[in-house]
């Protein structure tokens, strides 16, 4: 018989699409039971309901123990869609005090999956957060009317001082764009915002735990699945002790009130930070619980803006506080030596350039140009070093040099210290200036004023109180930084290794001297606490937007030093009239624990005197 050639491909044609098909099916199967788990969610969520247990985040400490921030019960209302029943809507809105409307758009959003990733209707989902005692109270009566809702525990912070916002930071509710991020949040969760809690959120948040609870055929709770043998205990987020002095922020605030500005206290042996005031600031208590939206909105939109961190955000002319730089560069470059001398016709005085100087002894050189603050002396300075040809061929390579120096010295770059939102400030190098007039067509004459910290010198009050650090230590600092001991863990190793400066540490004693010799008989004379022997460093900023700035670096006692500070008051005239006496009350209250009964009446005039202006009228 002849084969049928058709049939026998016929043959393989069906036997190749029955193949197919049970391709399809296998891989279809495969993707049901392994790689989608709708099924699975739906089968565990018949038989379990998994709560996520939230761990205790970590507590704050300051460096003598006292417990700074702390934590407090709080409540959310959480939901399992597929488990809601027809309800009384108005009464669940009345129970919990919010609005239809309200009810309606947080349903909305919860569903929303770009709002909320990790949407599901088989797992609890995050209705209602921070619920207060009052309404738990209600709504835990009435629970039973509700079908798939629950309550969750959280925890919310508590401050225990009112002070150092800014520091300390705050939780806030995670965005779509935190959850994206990282993946150990869902919606409802809370994340660290500015400060410590920002900075340190992975250490103080802890690991979640989930705790599994077995349903009937009805959906009701009937215990935990296995006794617990499944559940995963939360693990509690690690304490932080900061180096933070409680006692002397809450002093330094006191001093700051009605005042726009900064004071930053450094540990000069060790870099930590004592005190790091902001003004104007607030309350951190302001942005916890739910008025937490109202009350950031309403400080974002003060005008004093509390919520920006001058202390490390605020870039400003440094003023005099930055000739003791000026001092050091020309010394070990050998611009001049300790006894050379220039002259201060009431200013440095180059053709029809003159930059003003007050009255004093001339010529001088350069312990008495620290302690009367001649501007002079640094502008003769800077025009030795930059327009010297013979030993840097040109101003631009010298002033390159100049810059390295100041960058070793921690300035024109961001320090590295452990908080957010950090300012580089600003020192410009010789490209700056070719962009601005052209290469080879400036010289020290151009750009003098930065001899004398204006000009386009900028630095945050941070740098200028490691700037004091660096001399206290004689020619090194270390990272300035908040936290002194994280709970079972070794701090990083970056906040614990000296840098050194390009200055050799002997030239750094002719600048204490000088410093010294500015609280005994200069420009900081208001600045000198009985007992102790007080280094200082003036600094008058101008203000091309109204009234100079008053600024101050100091450190005491003149050796072993244990305090180094920085104090900067916006439109607070002569750094004299704010800048040393808040400075130098500043460390004598770190270092004695008390004022002087002579000095109160400095204490009491700076507590109360006010520099902020509402259109004209001093705030009262």
């Amino acid at each position: 018989m002849r084969k049928d050639y058709k049939l026998e491909r016929r043959k393989y044609v069906i036997g190749g699409i029955v193949l197919v098909i049970a391709c399809i099916y296998v891989v279809r199967l495969f993707s049901l039971q392994v790689l989608n788990d709708d099924y699975k969610q739906h089968a565990d969520g018949n038989a379990f309901l998994k709560k996520t247990q939230y761990p205790s985040r970590g507590l704050i400490y300051d460096r003598n123990g006292k417990l700074l921030v702390f934590n407090q019960p709080a409540y959310d209302v959480m939901m399992i869609v597929r488990e809601v029943r027809p309800f009384d809507t108005l009464d669940f809105c009345r129970t919990v005090g919010i609005t239809k409307e309200q009810f309606d758009k947080r349903m909305a959003d919860m569903k929303n999956r770009r709002l909320n990733p990790g949407y599901s209707s088989y797992t609890p989902q995050t209705f209602m957060t921070q619920l207060s005692a009052q309404d738990y109270g209600r709504l835990q009566e009435k629970l039973y009317r509700f079908p798939g809702f629950f309550i969750q525990n959280r925890m919310l912070r508590e401050y225990a001082y009112p002070v150092a916002a800014n520091v300390l930071g705050n939780i806030r509710e995670v965005s779509p764009g935190d959850i994206e991020k990282d993946s150990y949040y869902t919606r409802g969760d809370y994340t660290g915002d500015l400060g410590i809690e920002r900075s340190y959120e992975n250490i103080l948040r802890g690991e979640k735990g989930v705790e599994i609870l077995l349903r009937d055929a009805h959906g009701r709770v009937k215990g935990r699945y296995e006794d617990g043998r499944y559940d995963v205990a939360p693990v509690s987020g690690k304490n932080l002790n900061l180096s933070l002095d409680i006692e002397l922020q809450s002093y330094g605030e006191k001093l700051m009130q009605n005042k726009i500005g900064a004071i930053v206290a450094i540990e000069p042996s060790t870099g930590e930070i004592l005190a790091m005031v902001s003004s104007p600031t607030y309350d951190p208590s302001m942005l916890v619980g739910r008025e937490r939206g109202r009350n950031y909105l309403k400080l974002n939109r003060d005008r004093y803006k509390p919520l920006f961190d001058r202390a490390l955000m605020a870039a400003y002319p440094p003023g005099s506080t930055f000739k003791p730089t000026q001092g050091l560069i020309f010394l070990n470059e050998g611009i001049i030596t300790e006894h050379t001398l220039y002259p201060c016709y009431h200013g440095f005085v180059s053709g029809r350039l003159k930059v003003g100087c007050h009255g004093h002894a001339s010529p001088l050189s350069l312990l008495p140009a620290l302690q009367t603050s001649c501007n002079a002396f640094f502008c003769y300075g800077l025009r030795s070093m930059v327009d010297n040809r013979k030993k840097y061929q040109s101003p631009a390579k010298a002033f390159n040099v100049w810059k390295d120096y100041l960058v070793s010295m921690g300035y024109g770059y961001r320090l590295g210290v452990d908080l957010p939102g950090e300012s580089r400030g600003f020192i410009p190098n010789s490209n700056y200036y070719n962009k601005v007039y052209g290469e080879n067509r400036w010289s020290a004459l151009t750009i003098i004023s930065v001899a004398i910290g204006q000009g386009e010198v900028l630095a945050t009050p941070l740098q200028i109180a490691n700037l004091s650090a660096t001399i206290a230590n004689r020619g090194y600092f270390y990272t300035p930084h908040l936290v002194r001991e994280i709970q079972d863990t070794v701090i990083s190793p970056e906040f614990t290794t000296p840098k050194y400066t390009m200055v050799d540490s002997h030239y750094y004693d002719y600048v204490v001297e000088g410093m010294r010799m500015a609280v005994t008989g200069g420009t900081c004379r208001i600045g000198a606490i009985p007992g102790i022997e007080v280094c200082g460093k003036t600094g008058t900023a101008q203000n091309p937007h109204g009234k100079d700035h008053s600024a101050f670096m100091g450190f005491a006692p003149m050796d072993n030093p244990k305090i180094a500070i920085a104090v900067y008051v916006e439109n607070a005239g002569f750094g004299a009239t704010y800048g040393v006496p808040i400075g130098s009350l500043m460390m004598e209250m770190y270092l004695n624990r008390k004022i002087a009964p002579e000095r109160k009446y400095l204490e009491e005039r700076m507590s109360q005197s006010n520099t902020i202006i509402y259109s004209g009228v001093k705030k009262h």
